[in-house]
């Protein structure tokens, strides 16, 4: 099939979001290394588990970059560029409100919230030490969220990739600066990652204060913009709690059924991960072709749209499956899987291939309503997929079993979203 405008439209957001999203696990993996080389396995222990903390506190706030997307794009479409703005820096209030309010709630809690994990006294205290500090730069993360939000709304994807790339770059060395030229500990690869998140928000804000003044639009925070913002990402919350629920069960439910079923369970999470990276890029895009083309009022182009990202979204799937499957002798070696943990890999990876194609129209569906604004129905759905996934993964006697149960939860979201997207309802127009 020839490539057309509008594949070359979803191609030039799709591809930079991509790099964006990939750019951060590339640059986890040097802080793991240079923490590792520097501190030794207590440190990295440390750094497992205060970072699992923070990045489940980011997951939940993830709403702030879609809830932005969609408002911002909507008004881009409508012409109305003074309340795209306007959308853009009361998203970016909230989330600097919401940053605040973490540093608040969680620096005393930061004992008992490592504590959950197990881990001994001396990882503990490392732990401790490294989330505190770390808490003092989600103010400036979750406004790179919501900054990105904005400019994905402007139909701007490469902008975030640069400052994605700079940011962890950066964050790259200074925590080889501070923990091998300074040696700071632990406390200094906190604190390389709370300035590079700083830095990154700075960058954010330069660009949409500049957008805000050529607008005429006020710096100062909305209530109701901010009041709006937050009705429309408690839904998206929802949504995103329900994702969590699901994938923390299938952790919970791999680990009663053994140390083998638990390591094939994390290799094959971590590849799922990956291949979801590259299918939410799409999503993306989905996310601000959709806002644009309803804010103008185009249900006819927002419908032939989305057809074209479901088509993009399926073939990714099946040549993603193609991968998985042309991969699945070798992945276990790159682990360093024992013959046990490979050979249930080895089974897990005929479903995890199986289910790219559904995955990738879901993404693209999901990013789709996410850009309508129909947050409310995918809460719902949420809950209701939710519901539709725990009875099959409660009972898993096996680990094939059991993501077979997330292929239950992919088709149940297929069902609800593909349902939605079928129907008018989404196809709200106007600003």
């Amino acid at each position: 099939m020839p490539i057309t405008t509008q594949d070359r439209e979803i191609l030039r957001l799709a591809l930079p979001a991509f790099g964006a999203l990939v750019a951060e696990p590339l640059f986890l993996i040097a802080d793991y290394a240079i923490v590792g080389h520097g501190l030794g396995t207590t440190a990295v222990g440390a750094l497992s588990v205060a970072g699992t903390v923070l990045s489940t506190l980011v997951y939940l706030c993830v709403f702030l970059a879609y809830g932005t997307t969609a408002s911002v794009a909507r008004q881009i479409g409508a012409g109305n560029h003074t309340r795209a703005m306007r959308s853009g820096v009361d998203g970016m209030w909230l989330a600097f409100a919401i940053g605040v309010a973490l540093i608040v709630i969680c620096w005393p809690l930061a004992p008992a919230m490592v504590a959950l994990f197990g881990a001994a006294a001396e990882q503990s205290a490392e732990a401790v030490t490294y989330l505190r500090i770390s808490l003092l730069g989600t103010p400036g993360m979750l406004v790179v969220l919501a900054g990105t939000g904005v400019l994905r709304g402007m139909q701007d994807t490469r902008t975030p990739l640069a400052v994605a790339i700079g940011s962890f770059a950066l964050n790259a060395v200074l925590n080889a600066w501070f923990v091998l030229g300074l040696h700071w500990g632990i406390a200094g690869s906190a604190w390389g990652t709370v300035l590079a998140q700083t830095i990154g928000a700075a960058v954010y804000l330069r660009v949409v204060v500049r957008g805000a003044r050529r607008a005429g639009v006020s710096l100062a925070p909305g209530l109701s913009g901010i009041m709006q913002a937050g009705t429309a990402g408690l839904a998206l919350l929802i949504r995103t709690v329900c994702l969590r629920i699901v994938l923390l069960v299938a952790t919970a439910m791999a680990t009663r059924l053994g140390t083998a079923e638990l390591a094939a369970h994390a290799i094959a999470t971590q590849l799922w991960t990956l291949l979801a990276l590259a299918l939410d890029a799409i999503a993306i895009a989905g996310q601000a072709i959709t806002g644009r083309s309803l804010g103008a009022g185009d249900t006819e182009g927002t419908r032939a749209a989305t057809r074209r990202m479901v088509w993009w979204g399926l073939w990714s799937g099946v040549v993603l499956a193609l991968v998985v499957v042309a991969g699945r002798p070798f992945f276990p070696g790159i682990f360093d899987a024992d013959p046990q943990v490979t050979a249930e890999l080895l089974d897990v990876l005929w479903v995890v291939a199986l289910f790219q194609p559904v995955s990738g129209i879901v993404f693209v569906l999901d990013g789709v309503l996410i850009g309508a604004g129909d947050q409310r129905y995918l809460a719902w759905a949420g809950v209701w997929t939710t519901l539709a996934y725990l009875p099959v993964a409660l009972v898993a006697g096996d680990l094939v079993v059991l993501w077979l149960a997330l292929g239950v939860w992919m088709i149940a979201r297929l069902i609800t979203l593909g349902g939605r997207a079928y129907g008018t309802r989404w196809l709200v127009t106007g600003g």
